[in-house]
């Protein structure tokens, strides 16, 4: 028989054989006959092995004609496995193997991230203290990140944050929530004549090593207070009346001095996160304390820049991290959890 004569049974006797086959079953074992199995050559393979016998001149044709009859299998193989299903299913429903009166499966809930319910949780109890949330950008000018808040060009207090520089010069991502103290009181304060008291929950980013600890994105709640005869005790006031209601009662607080180039005094305010294992000591460097905001009163600059007449006005910012707050929370002691994306971790909350 001529090369291409057996290739040309072969197409006629599959489709024969594939018209006869009703069933999954039928169809895989007309798969196997003529495709081949792991263990078994099929009837288009044992075809093949006649390649080797034939001249240079005859090869080319016998090959088209092998991909020619592959491609009408396959595509008749396809057809058929669909039109098998849907009778299959049709037979299923007739045969009441699917009870259409039974109540639906109910998908699955989504639930919200425990940042965003960590955020809500903080911005209810400021809230609760008389302030109100002001939105700013993520992507801000360099003037408004830095130069507005006392550190103009090539100030060394820029180096305490590692930015994200944007391709067209002059912006960047927002490296704290800080800008918004600029914008809140220019935009609220009319023009220095009335009291801020505002906090700006938003995403910062820092171009910085991911431990345990810190993130290279995360997000920050800012809070301002402006007014007459603001003092550091307000600030401290403040944060022990949020303590209280975030943590519980008997949540200890410990402020720290510090530098920040916009805060004259400035504080560190650290929750007492304890040290029982080695985790604990590891996220809070062996101290027990785990720092959640740093924060202090508005340089006159800064007061200034926001157009307010330091003379007359004074007020207290701070920064927190809300993410590390729940960490003391919910006990989480891995802050990079929050942004991996596992829902081993997500579906807990």
């Amino acid at each position: 028989m001529a090369s291409t004569d057996r290739l040309d049974q072969i197409e006629n006797e599959a489709l024969a054989a594939l018209s006869a086959a009703d069933s999954a079953v039928a169809l895989q074992t007309w798969q196997g006959t003529y495709f081949g199995t792991k263990r078994s050559k099929g009837a288009l393979d044992e075809a093949m092995s006649a390649l080797g016998g034939l001249s240079k001149e005859e090869r080319p044709a016998f090959g088209k004609r092998a991909n020619e009859v592959k491609q009408v299998l396959t595509a008749a193989l396809d057809a058929r496995a669909q039109q098998v299903k849907e009778v299959e299913l049709e037979a299923s429903i007739s045969a009441g193997a699917i009870d259409v009166t039974l109540p639906g499966v109910p998908p699955t809930r989504g639930r919200l991230h425990p940042s965003t319910l960590n955020l809500r949780r903080v911005k209810n109890i400021f809230a609760r203290m008389g302030f109100e949330v002001y939105r700013s950008p993520e992507i801000e000018t360099d003037e408004h990140n830095f130069g507005l808040l006392n550190m103009p060009d090539e100030h060394p207090a820029r180096d305490m944050w590692d930015t994200f520089y944007l391709d067209q010069p002059g912006l960047v991502l927002r490296t704290h929530t800080s800008p918004g103290q600029i914008r809140s009181m220019r935009e609220l304060g009319a023009d220095g004549t009335q009291p801020v008291r505002v906090i700006l929950p938003g995403m910062v980013y820092r171009y910085e090593q991911v431990t345990a600890r810190s993130e290279m994105q995360f997000n920050q709640v800012e809070g301002i207070v402006v007014g007459r005869n603001i003092t550091l005790a307000d600030l401290k006031g403040v944060f022990v009346e949020f303590a209280k209601h975030m943590y519980g009662g008997k949540t200890q607080l410990r402020f720290r001095a510090s530098y920040f180039p916009f805060t004259e005094p400035s504080v560190e305010i650290d929750v007492y996160w304890g040290t029982a294992t080695e985790r604990d000591r590891m996220i809070t460097k062996g101290t027990g304390w785990l720092e959640i905001a740093g924060a202090g009163m508005i340089h006159p600059t800064v007061l200034r820049n926001g157009g307010y007449d330091p003379e007359q006005w004074s007020g207290f910012a701070f920064g927190m991290g809300p993410e590390r707050a729940a960490m003391r929370l919910l006990g989480i002691n891995d802050i990079r959890y929050f942004w991996q994306n596992d829902l081993r971790f997500l579906e807990q909350f």
